[in-house]
């Protein structure tokens, strides 16, 4: 495994622009070489920020936007006009921008049940990625060094025991809403770059923890279980960076 990449911006706007950048750049790539590419979304504070600036480059993006799919690492198990599903959040900000994108959407609370059957519908959808997986992952971290809906010392966050599922279903969250779906560490592995997207003091400690040497417990601090098959970077800004 190679040593994470860390890129660190000057402020948060800074880091939305970079990686915003740097995203279309890759879809650009992915679709010269003949793919469509398979984007994992993430929310919170500092992805709406690149998902604004998504929006804004798009239309002159040079980008077969009818040709890009977009999945989420998380969701939060409400009524699909839930101000907190982070695909309405990405919507508002972002895919109304490129509505011919294919979105995978989780499955709402008023579309299935239980988080459970949610997690199967998800599971099933990503059953149809091929070998070559995620191209781009993007993960917040939380001050708790969580990432997607994998929290310490939850059990979300163990390697073993969800029967090789692509996605699981949470309960008792430590963060509202209690229930949510979450793609596991396994599928997060699948792919070819994971980007951390981290902005603000209040997570520095997190990311200083999650790339101590030796590499922590996963189960711990989730944001070290989490690597890309080819590249993983850390995109900071200067005080998300400031205890490394």
């Amino acid at each position: 495994m190679t040593a994470p990449l860390i890129e660190v911006q000057p402020d948060a706007d800074a880091l939305a622009t970079a990686v915003a950048g740097e995203l279309v750049e890759r879809l650009r790539d992915v679709q010269a070489a003949g793919r469509v590419p398979q984007i994992v979304l993430t929310g919170g504070t500092i992805a709406d920020l690149v998902h604004r600036e998504l929006a804004r480059l798009a239309p002159e993006a040079d980008v077969d936007w009818s040709r890009v799919a977009f999945w989420f690492g998380d969701e939060r198990f409400v009524p699909a006009d839930s101000e907190d599903r982070n695909v309405g959040q990405a919507h508002t900000a972002f895919l109304h921008a490129v509505p011919q994108a294919l979105v995978h959407a989780v499955p709402a609370a008023d579309e299935v049940a239980t988080p459970e059957d949610a997690a199967a519908g998800y599971a099933a959808m990503l059953a149809g990625l091929d070998e070559h997986g995620f191209d781009v992952v993007m993960l917040g971290v939380g001050p708790d060094a969580h990432v997607a809906s994998l929290f310490p010392g939850h059990p979300g966050a163990a390697d073993d025991g969800h029967d090789g599922a692509g996605a699981i279903a949470v309960h008792d969250s430590p963060k509202p809403p209690p229930l949510r779906v979450s793609l596991t560490f396994d599928t997060l592995r699948r792919g070819r770059s994971v980007w951390f997207l981290v902005s603000g003091e209040g997570k520095a400690e997190a990311v200083a923890a999650a790339l101590a040497e030796p590499a922590p417990d996963p189960r711990q601090v989730p944001a070290a279980g989490v690597q890309g098959t080819e590249e993983t970077t850390w995109f900071l800004d200067q005080a998300a960076a400031s205890r490394l």
